[in-house]
């Protein structure tokens, strides 16, 4: 698929959601695009071919959404994937991280074994709004020992400048749709 066509394509299978999940908030819904074994592919295809110079080690994915792509592109590239999620998710020893959201607060965790000191590690989410979960994940991330090389997002909301946050942590973030 061409970049233009590429984008399009996605840009179709993306719906928006006014009011959710709180009122003021236009969420980005990318379950239509799931439906598409196809579109679904060229994702992990565009995702891939944005890491052919970035050394991975692993692949981290931030709950919900983050596992979706994140587990698909750490099975192509053959590394393991590794789940960040919600406070209370995870049944072994972990760590936690609290953040602001654009509506909130929250509390991540991940698994003290999770990340091998030295590894290096690409953070993937579905979305990049302030960047309160990406930076979350990157501090966890750091604390266990790893380097973020890259970020990974489906979308990106540039107008909430999250990208100005999570770029003191690695400066490659990549985004293959800005709104």
């Amino acid at each position: 698929m061409k970049s233009t066509n590429f984008k399009a394509t996605i840009e179709k299978k993306i719906r928006e959601i006014k009011d959710f999940p709180t009122e003021g908030i236009s969420y980005k819904d990318i379950t239509p695009l799931l439906h598409c074994p196809k579109t679904s592919t060229a994702v992990v295809d565009a995702f891939e071919q944005h890491l052919t110079a970035i050394k991975v080690d692993a692949i981290v994915g931030i709950e919900s959404r983050g596992f979706l792509f994140g587990m698909l592109l750490a099975n192509r590239l053959e590394v393991p994937f590794v789940p960040i999620r919600k406070a209370g998710k995870l049944p072994h020893h972990t760590i936690a991280k609290e953040y602001d959201l654009e509506y909130g607060s929250a509390t991540v965790e991940i698994h003290t074994d999770a990340i091998k000191r030295g590894w290096n590690v690409i953070v993937h989410d579905d979305l990049l709004a302030t960047g309160g979960t990406a930076n979350a994940a990157s501090d966890l991330i750091s604390e266990l020992g790893g380097a973020v090389s890259a970020y990974l997002f489906l979308i990106e909301l540039a107008y909430l400048s999250g990208r100005e946050l999570i770029e003191n942590n690695s400066p490659n973030v990549i985004s293959l749709l800005k709104y």
